[in-house]
Order: structure tokens, then sequence, then C-alpha cells
């Protein structure tokens, strides 16, 4: 039965150096796929430091984007809570301020906070919701600040580059555009940056316990970096649902995202750089081109892990890698997220847990990204606050079963553009037998039988045969809306 309830509780066996709190390190990659680790099977893609983290970690096989889109992933992941009750339902919404993330629910004064990198969750250059220390690094987002706010004001990272010599290409001529930063050479770019920071707040902190995420752009659009050629076409193949299309009964705005990138390109996405997606080519450049851009996290990450570890911190500090969503390239044909095909909703979860006495291992079962924030609650020996929509996944860790044994990931369409009028409303189930029910309001549903057809290539909805199936799931959705508050009608 897939009820949503809360599983407190702390690992069996579970010790800390005396005297002392974990810290946390809260690793965030954009839209980095759960298959580009070695712990999800790939061992082509040049991740040596992700790698190593994931050998040293629980992982979790089959965890969801809360949304496959940045700031209602984010808004889900930091808070515990499904979209629709976070309040972020687009990349255009902001976290209010009743909306609490994990530093202020936590409200334990003597933990240092820092937030470092990319937010998307509103006023995104300013210092809020519980961290002490912020580090901003995507401008553009103006429209987003809160009355009162700087209009003027200029990310830490834009500063940084003009210090470092650099002039601002942007109409502002004070920050930079994401096709100049593309270009930069690779000491430059964003990931090198947020690592310097990283280390310096890790070694600085190292005698009081921490809170640190670090959000990283990579590899998120453009694709486009100092590592492009990094891989060869073997090691970065395109996926075996390339062109995978068409499936009996897609959703139309499936169809609208794959006919604007065949008749605009690249340039239906982002501006840079400009080439076509009619052929196999152009997909596979841009497959390399993101693998190249995995690596440029991935050494981000070895800089940070060991400032960890040569600062004697590693034995006492929670690291956790998660991503907001994933990505398609070129499964489907299509590529980005947005949709509910599991190369966009699917991301990796590790969860490092340096005082636990059970081995790193593993954990099938399906679980959400709004999970987390309850295990950071058990793990750092607090109560999970009653306001929690996720679960802790201590049980699973412990070989145990979970209260919601099913995932949910929800669509909320955004207004104003061509893209979001040919888009529907919608909510998926992930169950841990392996099935994916897709529902749309007013718009084609899915349903797939994952162990038969891990590519999502068959589109059983329609069927005859799947009429008792689809109306179970149903009831699983639809108590899982009354639980959660959720109105929408499917």
């Amino acid at each position: 039965m897939c009820g949503a309830a809360l599983a407190p509780g702390l690992l069996r066996g579970a010790r800390r150096p005396a005297g002392t709190r974990p810290n946390l390190l809260f690793l965030i990659t954009d839209q980095q796929r759960a298959d580009t680790l070695a712990a999800y099977g790939n061992h082509r893609f040049h991740l040596p430091n992700m790698n190593r983290l994931g050998a040293e970690s629980v992982v979790f096989e089959h965890c969801y984007t809360a949304q496959p889109i940045c700031g209602p992933s984010r808004g889900a992941m930091l808070t515990g809570l499904w979209p629709h009750s976070a309040g972020v339902l687009t990349n255009s919404g902001r976290l209010q301020g009743e909306r609490k993330v994990f530093p202020e629910l936590l409200a334990n004064p003597e933990y240092r906070t820092g937030y470092f990198g990319e937010w998307h969750l509103g006023d995104e250059l300013f210092a809020q919701h519980g961290f002490q220390e912020w580090i901003s690094m995507e401008d553009g987002y103006q429209k987003l600040f809160s009355p009162g706010r700087d209009q003027n004001a200029v990310s830490d990272y834009a500063r940084y580059l003009v210090s470092s010599g650099f002039e601002p290409d942007s109409k502002n001529r004070k920050t930079f555009s994401r096709e100049a930063i593309a270009k930069l050479p690779l000491e430059y770019r964003k990931s090198n940056f947020l690592a310097a920071r990283a280390s310096e707040f890790i070694i600085r902190n190292q005698r009081e316990p921490w809170i640190l995420f670090v959000s990283f752009m990579d590899p998120h659009v453009p694709f486009y970096g100092p590592l492009n050629d990094a891989h060869t076409a073997e090691e970065a193949p395109l996926p075996p649902n390339y062109p995978g299309f068409p499936v009996a009964g897609e959703p139309r705005f499936y169809r609208f995202l794959r006919a604007r990138f065949q008749k605009e390109g690249y340039r239906a996405y982002l501006s840079l750089p400009g080439h076509d997606l009619k052929s196999r080519d152009s997909f596979q450049r841009l497959a390399r081109n993101y693998a190249g851009l995995c690596s440029e996290a991935d050494g981000a990450f070895g800089r940070i892990l060991w400032a960890l570890e040569a600062s004697g911190q590693k034995d006492n500090t929670i690291v956790v890698h998660t991503s907001d969503h994933g990505e398609m390239m070129g499964a489907h044909g299509l590529i980005g997220k947005e949709v509910m095909y599991e190369e966009s909703v699917r991301v990796p979860l590790t969860i490092r847990i340096p005082f636990n006495t059970v081995k790193p291992g593993r954990v099938a079962m399906p679980v959400s990204t709004v999970d987390i924030v309850p295990t950071l609650f058990a793990l750092m020996g607090s109560k999970i606050p009653e306001s929690m929509q996720g679960q802790s996944l201590i049980p699973a860790i412990n070989g145990e079963p979970l209260k919601r044994s099913c995932a949910f990931i929800e669509w909320n369409r955004a207004d104003g553009d061509e893209a979001s009028e040919n888009s529907s409303n919608g909510r998926t189930l992930v169950t841990a037998d392996g099935w994916k029910l897709v529902l749309y309001a007013g718009d084609e549903c899915m349903l797939f039988d994952r162990n038969n057809d891990p590519l999502e290539m068959n589109n059983l909805y329609h069927r005859p045969e799947s009429a008792a199936t689809i109306k179970r799931f149903r009831e699983y959705v639809q108590t899982w809306q009354r639980r959660t508050g959720d109105s929408l009608q499917l």
C-alpha cells in the first residue's frame, strides 16, 4: 500500500564521536541523471570522485525528483514538502518565508550554516531561510526579487570574474551571460569557484559543527565547456531508446517539445551552441559535452571532499549527493527535463553516513527527494517535525520496509509561453514492483510495466487488460492527494 506516513527513528548501532555533533555536506548537481554514476551502472564517464563517494555511501537505486524542473524540485528537497505544499509550482516561484528549509527547521544555534551556489527559489543573491553564509552564483533573476531588494545587485561569482580580469558582456555591463561563461577556461568556471569557497568554509569551521549546501550548475545547459572532448562517443553513447519514438498515446506536451527541437535545433532550448537536432551526430555531440560537464562537477567534488578529509572531518560529516532532476539527452528524441520518462525524473541519491555501523549498501525500493530532509533529522538525532510530508529512509537503510512504498512525482504547468500552453498538470506514481502510472488532467496518460519495458517504449494505458491495474493505481494517487492536501483533479 502506498500510504504517506512518517517513519522516525535512528540507525541501529549509530554512534558519533563523543561530545560532537555531525556536520552535513549536501552536494546538489543540476540536471544530472542517475545513470551517469558507477553506482547506477555507468563505468564509462570519468567521475572518480563521485564514484568513490558512491562506493562509500548508501545508494538509493530508484530515487525520484518531486517535480522535474529546478525550482519546484529544490523547494521540495529543502522543505520535505511536496511542491503543491511547499508553494513553489514553477521556475518563477518564490519559496515564501513561512515555508522553512532544513536549517530553519533544525533550529540548532550550535551549527554554522551556509548555502553556496544556485538557489532558484527567489531572491537569488541574498542570504535567507536560516543560512548565515551565502555565496551567490546566478544573475538574471531580478524579476523574482522581493520588494525592497536591490535590483542592481550582482552575484558573488560575477564579482569574482570581474576581479579576475574578465569584462561583463550583458546589457547592464555588470554580469555575464551563460554564453560567455560557457567559454571560460576551467579555472574560472562555476564549479571551481564553488569548490574553492566550499573548501574554505569547511576548513575555517572545523572546530564547530556546520551545515553546508553546495549547489552546482553543472551539468545543466548550455551543454558546452572546456571538457567537451574529454569523452569519446563510446564513453558517452546515446541512450538505447534514441530516437525512441513514437510512444502510443504520448502526451501532446512531449510531442510539442520534440517537434520544436527538430525544427529549431538546440536554440529551442538555449542559445549556445546553435546547431540542429535532426541527426544522430548532433545528439551525440551534446552527449559528449554533457559527460564533460559531469566531469567538471566531479573535479569540484574532489576538491571539496579533499578539504573535508584533510581537515580531519570526514569521520564526522554526513555527505549527501543528489540532483534536482535528470536529463533526457536524446532518449525518446528529447533533451531537457519536464517529462515523466525515467531519464528526466530519476536522480542519484547517495548518503555517506560515517558513524553508521551498517556497511554502505543499496536500497531498491522507490523513494523521493522529499524524503531527504526527514532522513537528515533522524541521522542528526533530532525529532522529525510533524509537518514533514516526506518520510525517514532509515528503516530502508536498515533493511526494513517503508510505510510509503511508492514514489510520487508532480508536474505543475506554468503560464505565459507556447510550451506551457501545450502542457497540462499531472501526477505520476512509481511502484515498488516496477509500474509507472502517468496521469495528466486533460491530456494523454501513460502506463509502463518497467520490468518488461525498461526503456518505456510501450504505453499500456489504453489497453483493455490494463483497466484493473489503472484503477488500483489511481486509488493510490488519490489517497496520496487527500493525505497531502493536493486538490488537482485527474
